[in-house]
């Protein structure tokens, strides 16, 4: 009798731990990636005849939705309406986020609707399944109904929301979480203020990141309050701030990691900040994460933006794997140097490595074409992409645009434009500002026109490149109505450069009087640039008052700059002021100012050929020059018999 009571109790002692056996590893499977794994072992529980529990269907749901396979999920939610457990808070919880993470949404509301009972998890599998998919109508119903029913949200609620937020950029719907967050206290959470960080940064505005760092306790920041203000710093390229918070974050003992160290070097992207981004790796190496590959990537990177591609090579050799990043790196920094062969050559090595190029190395070769007008070879990167499938893409088909109208043919780029069966704002404004370079001045405002009757909304890129088609073509008029047309119609902020093409074309037709005095009132401090233009506009006109005036504004703001020495130097000579000529030269000579010649580079058999001012160190430097005397004879010629023939008409 004794025996026959305990016979039950075992049996089902021995049952619940075989099952829950069978949980851990499911959930173990889980957690390690395994999904796939996760679902063969469910599908062996119930080979067996074991029965899950509530312990089992979390997980299981938990892999459906890593693979986002809705046949596997409505086979595992029939298990859950046939078990016991089909109305437990957690396994339904699951379920619901199950069906979020599979896009459907509906199915995931359906259920969600049906659940007797709701707790924090449940409202923000469904609030953040629809914030993901940007029905941010859904998420404001979604919130006042859980307040409504007394579910206060949580640090994973805001965190969640916020992150969402992020794919449309707005920072008003940011500063209207930031403000709901504070109005119910959940600002006081630093996870939640790390991600208000990251998203101030992310939408544009560093100062708001800055407010929000700066009000976390530092008895209660961590590392990740760290890097997520130099991760913005590093938004913004801002390679000062960002090193000057790691300093203040060392000196307040916190340890670094490597997000920290990769946040940094992405924030050195010009010459200046290449020691200091040697520093950083001297540190980084300390600290182990030079054997990082994505630090290497980073650091590769890094080198090649800064100016320093030998050492970027040194590390992309050195490396024993690589990935595309690190092949992409690597012909990006060639491609931005302008060294089109070396490019290509790692280009060519990639492949035969077995890695295959992604969009972003094609695109780091086409800009590399068209800033050194490597036409040839960007028609064989053309035909790559079409073979490849990668110019189905719009990017690469605004990339090749903006290519082809570099190189000179804007008959290709103007070909292709045509050709794409969708463009968005940036197909026009590439043609645009391809037609503004290629002196095609009306074609560029007839495009203008053409993209706004469309009703397509042009940015500020697009209102830069239709001013520069004014401003080249002396199109006064249009100008004014363009600039107007910015803050009037699409509430745009003109910014420096914008006021600097005014200016320009203010000063190409002559209005220099009109042209300073806008500068003047300019409601931002004008830079270099704009001074810039207004001096050339001077020495077209001969204009030595305000030429001398934006000159000296220059040598405030440039003093080691050598083009605006030069340009005054040329507007004296021109009007015989020699006495101004030698002092533009003292005034070199105290700044040590240096003067770099020029380059000219032209591609033969897909091989480019730089050639410097008095330089004859290429192979066949002979042959070159007597060519090149014999066409000077040649227009000389041509010119004499030009004039002979206009006297003798005369």
């Amino acid at each position: 009798m004794i025996k026959n009571s305990l016979t039950p109790r075992l049996d089902w002692f021995l049952n619940f731990s075989t099952i829950g056996q069978w949980n851990f590893s499911i959930r173990e499977a889980v957690n390690h990636g395994y999904a796939h794994k996760a679902l063969t072992l469910f599908r062996k529980v119930k080979q067996n005849g074991i029965e899950p529990n509530n312990l089992t269907f979390p997980p299981v749901a938990k892999a459906c939705a890593k693979i986002s396979n809705l046949k596997y999920s409505q086979i595992i939610h029939t298990h859950v309406v046939k078990s016991p457990f089909w109305s437990h808070l957690f396994v339904q919880t699951a379920i619901v986020d199950m069906y979020v993470k599979c896009n459907q949404l509906d199915d995931a509301h359906r259920l969600f609707v049906r659940m007797p009972v709701r707790d924090i998890a449940s409202w923000n599998a469904i609030l953040l399944g629809f914030a993901r998919s940007c029905f941010l109508d859904r998420v404001s119903c979604l919130l006042h109904e859980m307040r409504f029913a007394g579910i206060q949200p949580d640090s994973v609620t805001f965190m969640g929301l916020t992150q969402a937020v992020l794919h449309t950029k707005s920072l008003k719907l940011v500063k209207s979480l930031h403000s709901f967050g504070i109005q119910i206290g959940i600002d006081a959470d630093v996870s939640v203020a790390n991600t208000w960080i990251a998203a101030y940064a992310k939408c544009g505005d560093l100062g708001l990141a800055e407010v929000v760092f700066n009000e976390i306790n530092i008895s209660v920041k961590t590392v990740v309050s760290w890097n997520s203000m130099i991760a913005g710093y590093a938004n913004f390229k801002n390679f000062f701030d960002s090193v000057n918070s790691y300093k203040c974050m060392l000196y307040n003992g916190f340890r670094p990691d490597l997000s920290t160290i990769i946040s940094i070097l992405s924030s050195c992207v010009q010459s200046e900040a290449l020691f200091q981004g040697m520093l950083i790796h001297s540190h980084g190496i300390q600290l182990g994460c030079d054997l990082d590959i994505a630090a290497v990537n980073t650091l590769v990177s890094m080198y090649s933006k800064c100016g320093d591609v030998d050492s970027a090579r040194f590390l992309f050799d050195c490396m024993s794997d690589r990935t595309c990043v690190s092949w992409t790196a690597m012909i990006s920094g060639y491609a931005e140097k302008g060294d089109m062969n070396e490019a290509l050559a790692l280009f060519n090595a990639m492949e035969a490595a077995g890695d295959k190029p992604d969009l972003v190395t094609v695109l780091s070769l086409i800009s590399g074409c068209g800033q050194t007008g490597a036409l040839e070879l960007g028609k064989w990167i053309d035909d790559y992409s079409i073979s490849n499938g990668l110019k189905d893409n719009l990017i690469v088909c605004n990339a090749f645009i903006d290519m082809y109208a570099k190189c000179g043919s804007i008959n290709d780029a103007r070909e292709l434009f045509y050709a794409i069966p969708e463009r968005n704002v940036v197909s026009w404004t590439t043609m645009i500002a391809g037609c503004a370079l290629n002196g095609e001045f009306t074609e560029a405002l007839y495009h203008f026109y053409q993209m706004l009757e469309l009703g397509l909304k042009p940015n500020h890129i697009t209102f830069l490149a239709v001013l520069q088609a004014c401003t080249h073509g002396g199109l006064l008029e249009k100008g004014w109505e363009c600039f107007a047309m910015m803050t009037r119609d699409y509430d745009i902020s003109p910014g420096l450069d914008h006021y600097s093409c005014m200016a320009d074309l203010l000063g190409r037709t002559g209005r220099l009087k009109e042209a300073l005095e806008f500068v003047q009132n300019m409601p931002i401090k004008p830079d270099a640039g704009i001074w810039g233009a207004l001096l050339s506009a001077c020495k077209v006109h001969r204009n030595i008052e305000i030429g001398e005036y934006a000159s000296c504004q220059l040598f405030q703001l440039e003093p080691q700059v050598a083009v605006s020495y030069v340009e005054m130097a040329n507007m004296y000579a021109s009007v015989g002021r020699w006495d101004g000529v030698a002092a533009i030269r003292t005034k070199m000579k105290y700044y040590r100012v240096r003067k770099f010649p020029g380059q000219s580079l032209i591609q033969v058999n897909g091989t480019t050929h730089i050639f410097t001012v008095e330089h004859r160190g290429h192979p066949e430097a002979r042959l070159i020059y007597e060519m090149l005397d014999a066409l000077c004879l040649h227009l000389k010629k041509g010119c004499l018999q030009h004039a002979d023939g206009a006297e003798h008409d005369l």
